[in-house]
Order: C-alpha cells, then sequence, then structure tokens
C-alpha cells in the first residue's frame, strides 16, 4: 500500500501511452530504412535500434509501476529516464535524418 504521505502515481500511464507510440515509430525508421534497401548497418539503424530498447524498457517499467505495490516510485523513475534517454536518441536520429539530407 502507498504511505499516506507519498505523492500519487501520476506520469505512468502518460509515460505508458507515448513510449509505445515512439516505439512504434522506431519500428517505422527500422522498417523504412531496409525498405529502401540501405546495403550495410547505417548510424541511423543503430541509434534507432537503441532508441527502441530504451522505449520498450520505459513501457515495462511504467506498466509495472502502475500495477505493482512494492516499489512503484522506482519503477516510475526507472521508466521515466529510459523515456528521456529514448527521446534523446530519437531527436539525434531526427538531426542526421535532417542534415543528411541536405548534403
Amino acid at each position: 500500500m502507498q504511505e499516506e504521505n507519498a505523492p500519487a502515481l501520476k506520469n505512468p500511464p502518460h509515460i505508458l501511452s507515448s513510449s509505445s507510440t515512439l516505439l512504434g515509430i522506431c519500428f517505422l525508421i527500422l522498417c523504412s530504412i531496409t525498405a529502401l534497401g540501405a546495403p550495410e548497418k547505417t548510424l541511423i539503424d543503430e541509434i534507432a535500434g537503441s532508441a527502441t530498447i530504451l522505449f520498450l524498457i520505459s513501457s515495462v517499467f511504467s506498466y509495472a509501476s502502475m500495477k505493482s505495490r512494492l516499489r512503484p516510485f522506482l519503477y516510475e523513475r526507472i521508466a521515466d529516464i529510459a523515456f528521456f534517454a529514448g527521446l534523446l536518441f530519437l531527436t539525434s536520429v531526427s538531426v542526421i535524418i535532417v542534415f543528411g539530407l541536405l548534403h
């Protein structure tokens, strides 16, 4: 049970839905690169794959924080960190794509 003074969990539903959506976007990026016939692994593949794993971790821990009675705040914190790291990776993929198109 939660302590009386402990703040209520507010982020897990938002993190869960956002990370699930961004997980799908990462899969779309990976499939698009494959469908376009990239001859070898590129930096975009590696970063997008890493972002996919981070968003998956974020989704799992966000769900665990909503269902767990033992350590929900720890799970929520892990979900937050993984989500933010995934956003950084996905942003770097976007920057690489944009600057790659400008050349």
